[in-house]
């Protein structure tokens, strides 16, 4: 078992009440992988000082100088990557291969953005009159807070934070209880790479207390947010109070549109990895298909053989497929969804079953589920299971299959299979998603490509990742000489 402290000014800091909290391996609950302080508004508190204490000096640091910085963590990060995909593994429960593929998101992330600081600036515009300069600046916007989720505990924080630190900010994270161990090694290799102490500031705890008092101190002039939209719409609010900049990326229900002309073979493919993969916990996993109804059944058939050969165990053993769900709690809600959609009349293709034999007996384990029969009033077909359960939605054609797809309240990733180029095309116009994919898996991102959802998936101002991910972390300044005096 590893012990953590919260990470402020550059050490090591346990919570004022000295409680802790103890996160378990999904696999094999026998299993306590790492102990924790469980921190309030008072650590909350202090790393925001700690913060505000640092961020002057880290603000008048070049660019280029950050962005060392954040390619050394790369580096680090790099020589750790089997030590830190084995770790998120236990303590998350995604495949080793799946957290291998993680860790590297995260060091491409910070190497990106370490090259990006040789361009981050502002622009020079014409001016109308002789003897004038015209131009912007970027600037820092000051102590910044980042909440994240457990089902990408490093990748998550990483795209959060590379491009608020090479903005110059200074940042505390609140991390997911379930799984915070990827947010103080992240820690660890900026501290080692050379960043000031008090620029980052790691902080675990109850979600009220710690979040609470990021979203409410007036110290804290932004907040970046990946999770629920229960929560997510909390801390919105709390925010717009203030008029404090916010962030927001709150999950989504995400369709794959099959449609007659496909390759079938392709898009049974496509749904598994993206439906499956990741045990479903992933914002962007497909959880609707909607298929044209003259070849629902031979997809459906398709979808079902690959998903019972899927393996599934512990994801540190080799072979395995799928892992765990995370806990006892989105264990329950998985089961939940299908015991009610039954209910409400779909059928049950294959899965469906917990796991509990052998070695499953002290795991979170449960059988890749597909369910027909599904229309889109049932509330599977409507809200977000976040587990490896996929339905099947038939529509008669094209159009209808739009609308469908459409006719939820969130909009984040969406896929279509199809060789017909004219309805790709028309569907990556129509369709009310932030990421939109043709013959590919809905989940997957380009980190040099910007990300986000629209309607209650996002608050839709500022996009994650890329090049534009500085937009959310600076402020504009428009600067007016005259030099003909």
């Amino acid at each position: 078992m590893r012990t953590y402290s919260n990470f402020i000014d550059g050490e090591s800091r346990a919570s004022g009440s000295g409680s802790t909290f103890k996160t378990v391996n999904p696999a094999d609950t026998r299993e306590t992988v790492a102990e924790y302080p469980l921190s309030g508004r008072e650590e909350a508190a202090a790393a925001i000082a700690a913060a505000k204490k640092a961020f002057p000096g880290w603000a008048a640091t070049t660019s280029v100088a950050r962005g060392r910085i954040l390619s050394k963590a790369s580096i680090v990060l790099e020589s750790r990557k089997a030590d830190l995909a084995e770790l998120l593994t236990r303590e998350e429960g995604k495949t080793l291969a799946e957290s291998t593929g993680e860790v590297q998101r995260a060091v491409d992330i910070f190497r990106f953005f370490g090259g990006l600081s040789y361009t981050v600036g502002g622009q020079t515009i014409p001016h109308d009159l002789p003897n004038n300069l015209l131009y912007t600046v970027r600037q820092p916007l000051g102590v910044v807070g980042l909440i994240t989720p457990w089902n990408f505990p490093i990748a998550i924080p990483a795209w959060k934070l590379a491009p608020a630190l090479l903005a110059g900010n200074a940042v505390i994270l609140k991390p997911a209880s379930q799984a915070p161990a990827m947010a103080f090694e992240l820690a660890n290799a900026l501290h080692e790479a050379g960043l000031p102490k008090g620029v980052f500031n790691v902080v675990t705890g109850d979600g009220r207390s710690v979040g609470g008092e990021l979203a409410t101190n007036e110290t804290v002039v932004a907040l970046s947010f990946t999770g629920s939209l229960k929560v997510g719409q909390q801390i919105y609010k709390q925010l717009a109070e203030r008029m404090a900049r916010s962030q927001m990326e709150m999950g989504g229900k995400n369709p794959t549109i099959v449609l007659a002309d496909a390759d079938l073979d392709l898009a049974a493919t496509l749904v598994i990895k993206a439906g499956f993969g990741l045990t479903g916990q992933a914002c962007t996993a497909t959880s609707r298909v909607i298929v044209e109804k003259s070849v629902a059944q031979e997809l459906t058939e398709k979808i079902a053989a690959k998903a019972r050969a899927l393996k599934v165990g512990n994801g540190l053993t080799s072979g395995i497929d799928m892992g765990p769900a995370v806990n006892q709690q989105e264990f329950d809600g998985n089961f939940e969804f299908i015991e009610g959609a039954i209910k409400e009349g779909s059928k049950l293709v294959c899965g469906g079953k917990r796991l509990i034999d052998g070695d499953f007996a002290h795991g979170f384990f449960m059988e890749p589920t597909l369910l027909t029969n599904v229309t889109p009033t049932m509330r599977i077909a409507r809200e977000e299971v976040f587990g490896p359960v996929v339905v099947v939605i038939t529509v008669e054609n094209f159009e209808e299959a739009i609308a469908v797809a459409n006719g939820v309240d969130v909009g984040l990733s969406a896929s279509i299979v199809t060789r017909d180029i004219k309805k790709a095309m028309q569907y990556t116009e129509r369709i009310e998603a932030g990421v939109v994919k043709v013959n590919q898996i809905s989940t997957g991102l380009a980190l040099q490509a910007p990300f986000g959802g629209v309607k209650k998936s996002s608050s839709d101002s500022f996009k994650e990742q890329g090049a534009g991910a500085i937009d959310f972390y600076t402020k504009i300044k428009t600067v007016y000489l005259d030099y003909s005096a």
